[in-house]
């Protein structure tokens, strides 16, 4: 496979990803954080990284827009809910340092 096709089909799985995440407000990101190691805020972080290695700046709120599809705050007190105890725990122990 070529550079450019490999680059294509990531970058379709990638949007894939984004797609799914918009669609499934009912995962909230602690719980993404204590299963798979990674969020949303993860997603966007990366995004961000990429285009500041092709020399592009992105602010953080922008890169999240274009995770969430809208801006953060919004995405938050639309969908984002009070974490319990047991999230809150859990992520201490699965996430030390983070």
């Amino acid at each position: 496979m070529d550079d450019k096709t490999r680059t294509e089909l990531e970058a379709a799985a990638f949007r894939a990803l984004r797609d799914h995440l918009r669609q499934r407000t009912d995962v909230q990101n602690i719980d993404m954080m204590n299963l798979a190691g990674f969020c949303r805020n993860c997603l966007s972080r990366w995004y961000q990284e990429a285009a500041a290695d092709q020399g592009i700046e992105m602010s953080k709120g922008e890169a999240r827009e274009i995770v969430y599809g809208m801006p953060y705050d919004e995405w938050r007190s639309r969908y984002q809910t009070e974490a319990t105890e047991e999230q809150k725990q859990s992520f201490a122990a699965s996430n030390p340092g983070h």
